[in-house]
């Protein structure tokens, strides 16, 4: 969000920045080690001190968006600041960096045992430098990753693993995992770990590894390879908790009119063509909200997500669509057929148009957002929707031209 925020202000447009929490930074906080030569914290430091010195840009922490209304070009988003008071803000485009969070299930006895850690407490364990174990297991793809790959856990692991052997080499580590996957320039981490020393077990997921947390820690597991079962007696048990959607992420795409995929993430437009656009028009998407992914893969996505904001924000005016339905307000009757049918949400009647018979009432399509779908056009019982191009004159035109081609 912040990436995004001072891309845009550099390129001289005002941003107002909604963070909910009383601080910036969201997850970034909590990342101390780094996987590449790039500090996280040095980072994140520079990033806060160049988005509160910035004219263009309006911070509101410990906000939250309540309502959003409007288009491309005109939105209109209420927001809570300070969880009491209430400010409008007017705004052309939309950047959605809600983020993400670490699955905190009760999987393989997290919770109930503080010698059971997850890989964000971890690193802050290591981080401090205290109470550092001379042996650990990791487990990767824990809870929800056994449904989906959450693309950072063994980055994280890898990294955390070369962290804690730099800090005390004779510590042993073990990485229980179905596989590792370390994509990209990360696989040096995964080569650079083998030469540190850190051992790697491979479990299949039909016989997951199976944890006893006694006065001493058990953990067995059934070697892939070997094909014989394993006990491990560590200090402390590492879990690579996956990435998963906020809690609000639902409630935010309904509100923006956004989808989501099968795990609650934001799904962007087209993954090729259009990677950090919506299918609704001006809102765009950042960051791990999108799906998980580590800093600079963050940052990049910010920067493009900016870029595409400012293609709409740099135009006096923006053209609509030449395919968009239209009202004939003397034929709508105000039944709300169009309202209830359109998949967008952006017909509405109005009372102070008049209908039929010249009542009050009629509906009212605003075309800068309508998609030219065509469904309040077939399911119109008035017929008074038309779509452009493609009014039903012009197809019955169509269609007898054709039949005469045919008959000749």
């Amino acid at each position: 969000g912040m990436s995004a925020a001072l891309s845009l202000a550099e390129q001289g447009f005002p941003v107002p920045l909604v963070e909910r929490e009383p601080h910036l930074g969201g997850n970034l906080r909590r990342v101390h080690i780094p996987h590449t030569r790039q500090d996280p914290q040095t980072a994140l430091k520079g990033l806060i001190e160049r988005v509160e010195v910035h004219p263009l840009i309006d911070i509101h922490l410990h906000s939250e968006i309540e309502e959003t209304h409007g288009f491309m070009g005109n939105f209109e988003t209420d927001v809570k600041t300070n969880m009491t008071e209430r400010l409008r803000i007017k705004h052309g485009v939309t950047v959605l960096a809600i983020g993400a969070e670490e699955y905190s299930g009760s999987e393989y006895g997290y919770g109930s045992d503080e010698r059971i850690l997850t890989q964000t407490e971890f690193e802050m364990l290591l981080e401090r430098g205290e109470g550092l174990p001379d042996s650990l297991v990791m487990i990767q793809c824990v809870g929800p990753a056994q449904e989906y790959c959450s693309r950072i856990c063994c980055t994280t692991a890898l990294k955390n693993a070369l962290a804690i052997k730099s800090a005390r080499p004779e510590a042993g580590v073990t990485i229980l995992h179905q596989d590792i996957r370390a994509y990209g320039f990360k696989e040096r981490l995964y080569e650079q770990a083998r030469r540190a020393g850190v051992v790697f077990i491979r479990y299949e997921p039909e016989s997951p590894p199976e944890v006893d947390a006694g006065d001493q820690l058990r953990i067995t597991c059934v070697d892939s390879a070997l094909r014989m079962p394993i006990e491990l007696k560590p200090d402390r048990l590492v879990l690579s908790m996956p990435v998963v959607p906020r809690a609000d992420a639902r409630r935010m795409a309904a509100m923006f009119k956004v989808p989501l995929d099968a795990q609650g993430f934001f799904l962007e437009a087209h993954v090729k063509l259009r990677p950090v656009d919506f299918s609704t028009e001006g809102v765009f998407m950042a960051g791990m909200a999108h799906y998980p992914k580590l800093l600079d893969e963050s940052m990049i996505q910010a920067r493009a997500a900016a870029s595409r904001a400012a293609r709409v924000l740099s135009q006096e005016t923006l053209s609509a669509g030449g395919r968009v339905a239209v009202v004939d307000p003397e034929k709508c009757t105000g039944c709300l057929t169009c309202v209830r049918i359109c998949p967008f949400e952006v017909p509405r009647v109005r009372s102070d148009i008049a209908g039929v018979g010249g009542l009050n009432g009629a509906a009212e399509i605003e075309i800068s957002v309508c998609q030219g779908c065509g469904s309040c056009v077939a399911e119109c019982p008035a017929n008074a929707i038309q779509l452009r191009h493609y009014t039903d004159a012009q197809l019955q035109s169509k269609v007898s031209a054709l039949m005469r081609c045919a008959v000749a």
